[in-house]
Parts: structure tokens; sequence; C-alpha cells
């Protein structure tokens, strides 16, 4: 995680990430006197999380997309080693007889965006999607170890 606080609600830490797109969001504990005063569009998936671990052999990515179907989701991959996972959630068709006493699941669009480091193989990206939880992993190329040459001193 970088060290500016995430928008999306990361796991704290004073570890500064480069790579981390995460943004700042100056009203996030700012109160809001109703929630009829936000709107479900603007409501999103601001909280769906995301996991980042490196192995010595891939970087794998782990988001909560809870109740969402894989063809909701798009993952994508921009040149500049960018790595992006969209969706939408629809919102659930109201009926005039509903009575509703708590809305608290969200709706609508939402956008992660990461930046990979040179050694991702970017052209060799998986996703798998299993209840509710996207796996990506994207493998990393392999380190070459320089080639060491031995010198013969002379006398």
């Amino acid at each position: 995680m970088s060290i500016v606080p995430s928008l999306f609600g990361g796991r704290s830490s004073s570890v500064f990430d480069p790579f981390s797109l995460d943004v700042w969001d100056p009203f996030k504990d700012f109160p809001i006197s109703s929630w009829s005063d936000v709107s479900r569009e603007t409501s999103a998936l601001v909280n769906a999380r995301v996991d980042w671990k490196e192995t010595p052999e891939a970087h794998v990515f782990k988001a909560d997309l809870p109740g969402m179907k894989k063809e909701e989701v798009k993952v994508e991959v921009e040149a500049g080693n960018i790595l992006q996972i969209t969706g939408e959630r629809n919102v659930e068709k109201e009926d005039k007889n509903d009575k509703w006493h708590r809305v608290e699941r969200s709706s609508g669009k939402f956008t992660r965006r990461f930046r990979l480091p040179e050694n991702a193989k970017m052209d060799e990206v998986k996703a798998a999607m299993e209840n509710g939880v996207l796996t990506i992993t994207v493998p990393k190329e392999e380190v070459k170890k320089p080639d060491v040459k031995s010198i013969e001193i002379s006398v």
C-alpha cells in the first residue's frame, strides 16, 4: 500500500508502494446527513477490496466482489504495465409495493488500477472468479543472474 491513505480503505501500512495508484479521498470521513443525499451511482463499489502479493513466480491480486458474476467484471492490461479491474453491479429492481428498511449493498461502477513493475509478463495474465473472489495472476520474468567471468591475475 502507499503512504497515501487508500480511497478504498486498504490496510494501513507505512511502507511506500510506488506501484499503487490508490488516491487519497479528502472527503472519506465527511459526514453525510442521509443516504438519500448520495446517489446510488456514486456509491458504486468503492469498497471493492483488493489484496496484492508478490511471490517468487508472480504478482497475485485477489479482489472481493461478492454477488458479482464474471460477466460483470473486466480485467484489462494497458501500455505501461497498468492492470485495470472494472465492473458494474446493477441496482436491484424496485417494486412499488416493497418497503425498504435498509440499503447497505452498493451498486454502480468501480475501477481499480495498478502499475506493475517492469518484470511483469503482461502478455501472460490469467484471471479466475470463484465464490465472489477474483484472482488475477501476473507471472514475473525470471531474474537473470549476471554472468560472472573470472579474471586471471598476472604477476
